[in-house]
């Protein structure tokens, strides 16, 4: 009777067994792809941080935060290039020239010829020639008209210096563009627009980085949680294979040796169990320190507890309208439309003419007083009024405005889309949260059901009115509610921070520092 009785309960048991095994390897795997961290290294220090010192670490130390920074200075920076074409422009200029030798100017030989009028005596021309010969070479021959009292004096061939060979030059430049058909305003609008783009990614980076700092900072205490249910479920599995074998050894034999070697391998295979626990936790307080910016050599154990639980009060239409006013993707969107409205602007620039007012005060330095380098040439100032009409570019103007007109075109309909997108987030978000709540009720009542359950069953295990695969089964499902549970806790959280990245301010409470 009681051989029949034992392999009974053998094969009662060994059923039970199996699913407990089961339900340990699968246990096992979702903490394994929870918890995985890529890193091997191992913490030197260990500090309790609260969630707003992680914050606060992490925005003060991360290096992508630094980057948004310095992309927001190079758009604000381009933005002032931009409003700089509506002042003059200025250059001096100066420099010093050597030449090889000075430049000249040949003049040919030549005749100038003097004409005597014709009313003068022959005594008087007599008289006039005899008095430029004595001052010149001149000589006498007939004029074209016959007349053979005309003179003329040879000049000879002359060879003329312009300049000096060393010469210095000084400038004063001034362009300034009166009107441009709306390009430089196009340039500022599309500055402009990449100025707010770049503040909204800044801005997204820090709502990025705070909602990764609640995804590690309430991963580690998960973490916690779950090694603590393993560490207490394996106290008490030793504890049941210290009374299994109690029982098998001085009992009435209802517990027989297979019962024990079951309850043992149960008891080993927890214990590994709960050593990859403990890694688990040390690399998700590792990952903590990583995000708040700390070297690898540092981990952080988190001040809580316990995750905390926070219903959402706010409806759904209240939400979108909040995440179109705070989002920085619509922000980003916006910008990016105002930018490429200007970049449209500036190409339909090239239709219409451009007037500048142009200026020039120039001086310039020559040892030599004669040639060009006399006193009018060496310095003076030149205004002027340029005017350009394009007339003709092979329709290259024409495909800039299409393109940018398709370009902005496209970007709109992208907002549509974002639009759309953005309200679907928030209510998949709402929803998930809402289903969060409705499983924390409900994990929270099989959690307190689990516990009760293995209370009974130890006792009466205790009493002999249970098998030991009950007893055993009893404490796992404990373990894997409990563990449902933190895990439901968390994930709400995590829909929190993700409905708080997707809105883009603090939601129902959710603060940051």
């Amino acid at each position: 009777m009681n051989r029949s009785r034992s392999g009974e309960t053998k094969r009662r048991v060994g059923p039970v067994v199996s699913r407990s095994v089961l339900s340990a390897f699968l246990l096992s795997l979702l903490l394994s792809l929870l918890l995985t961290v890529s890193s091997n290294a191992a913490d030197q220090t260990t500090e309790r941080w609260t969630l707003n010192q992680c914050i606060e670490s992490a925005l003060e130390h991360n290096r992508r935060r630094a980057a948004s920074e310095f992309a927001v200075a190079m758009a604000e920076a381009q933005h002032r290039q931009a409003l700089s074409g509506y002042w003059p422009q200025i250059h001096l200029k100066g420099g010093i020239q050597r030449l090889d030798e000075s430049p000249n100017f040949l003049f040919p030989a030549s005749k100038i010829p003097i004409a005597l009028p014709g009313a003068v005596s022959a005594g008087d021309a007599s008289a006039t020639a005899a008095g430029l010969l004595s001052l010149t070479d001149a000589q006498t021959s007939p004029n074209p008209s016959g007349d053979d009292t005309g003179l003329y004096v040879p000049v000879p061939e002359q060879n003329v210096q312009l300049t000096d060979p060393t010469s210095f030059l000084g400038s004063i430049d001034l362009v300034w563009l009166l009107w441009d058909g709306g390009m430089r305003k196009g340039y500022r609008e599309q500055a402009n627009g990449q100025v707010d783009m770049r503040r909204h990614q800044a801005r997204r980076t820090d709502l990025e980085i705070v909602d990764s700092v609640y995804r590690y900072y309430y991963g580690a205490i998960l973490a916690g949680q779950i090694h603590e249910v393993g560490r207490i479920t394996l106290e008490r599995m030793e504890a049941t294979l210290g009374l299994t074998e109690t029982m098998y050894r001085e009992g009435s034999g209802r517990v027989n040796k297979t019962d024990y070697l079951d309850n043992k391998i149960m008891v080993e295979s927890i214990r590994s169990l709960v050593a990859s626990l403990e890694k688990n936790e040390r690399m998700a307080q590792a990952a903590l320190a990583n995000a708040a910016g700390l070297s690898w050599r540092n981990s952080l154990e988190p001040a809580d507890t316990e995750i905390p639980f926070d219903p959402v009060e706010m409806d759904l239409p209240e939400l979108v309208d909040l995440a179109y006013a705070n989002s920085p993707d619509w922000g980003q969107l916006e910008g990016g439309i105002r930018a490429l409205e200007g970049a449209l602007r500036t190409a339909k620039s090239g239709f219409f003419p451009k007037i500048a007012a142009t200026g020039e005060v120039h001086k310039w330095w020559n040892d030599l007083g004669s040639g060009l380098a006399t006193d009018t040439n060496k310095d003076g100032w030149i205004v002027g009024l340029m005017f350009e009409l394009p007339i003709f570019d092979g329709f290259l103007t024409y495909n800039q405005v299409r393109e940018a007109s398709a370009h902005l075109s496209k970007t709109r309909e992208e907002g549509e889309l974002l639009r759309e997108g953005i309200g679907l987030w928030v209510k998949d978000a709402l929803l998930s949260l809402e289903a969060g709540q409705q499983q924390f009720d409900a994990t929270r009542i099989a959690m307190e059901s689990a516990t009760e359950n293995r209370d009974l069953n130890t006792r009466a295990y205790q009493a002999e009115l249970v098998e030991t695969g009950d007893v055993i089964q009893a404490q796992l499902v404990e373990a894997l509610m409990q563990v449902q549970h933190f895990k439901i806790r968390y994930d709400h959280m995590m829909q929190r921070s993700r409905l708080h990245l997707v809105v883009g301010t603090a939601v129902a409470g959710m603060e940051t520092p």
